[in-house]
């Protein structure tokens, strides 16, 4: 279910909880393009909704629509266009974003109001709740919580901290 970068059997994991209106998400999204450029298909890269509705108050919208955006392959294009104009994300700003990059617009309305797109956004917001996740960016690096700054060095260095490790003590 989640929305994922890289391939499966990657060696490494990130796993991000975010807002598509947070400045600091914004900048980690720029964070985490330079570790995929450094890592290739050594990275995974998992991004999960995290919404701070009590401070960004289209955060909500932003993420129901990349879902809808989702729905037609192009989670990740709608994903880069939310963090290149936080600023504009009111529903008029959502749907021209959905125009210009080339999504059926009536398919993505309709699927702006579903079922599928609001309980899929839901789960991932309560399993933020039930983990404690109450800033974003969060990130998870090779399944543990990563507590410290989130720059790309930093992260870089917690990818690969067990590459040195015995292979038995690697999950």
């Amino acid at each position: 279910r989640d929305h994922v970068y890289g391939s499966m059997d990657a060696p490494y994991e990130l796993v991000e909880y975010g807002d598509f209106q947070c400045p600091f998400c914004s900048k980690a999204s720029g964070v985490v393009q330079e570790l995929k450029e450094t890592l290739g298909d050594d990275l995974r890269y998992v991004w999960r909704h995290a919404p701070l509705v009590d401070q960004h108050p289209n955060a909500l919208a932003g993420a129901e629509a990349a879902e809808a955006a989702g729905l037609q392959g192009r989670f990740w294009e709608f994903e880069r266009g939310l963090f290149a104009d936080q600023e504009n994300q009111r529903p008029s700003d959502i749907v021209a974003l959905a125009e210009t990059i080339g999504l059926d617009v009536e398919r993505f309305e309709r699927d702006l109001e579903s079922a599928a797109v609001t309980s899929r956004v839901r789960d991932d917001i309560l399993d933020a709740e039930a983990m404690g996740i109450d800033a974003v960016p969060t990130f998870f690096v090779n399944g543990r919580r990563h507590v410290g700054p989130h720059d790309a060095q930093s992260l870089l260095r917690a990818l690969r901290a067990g590459d040195d490790a015995p292979a038995t003590s690697r999950s």
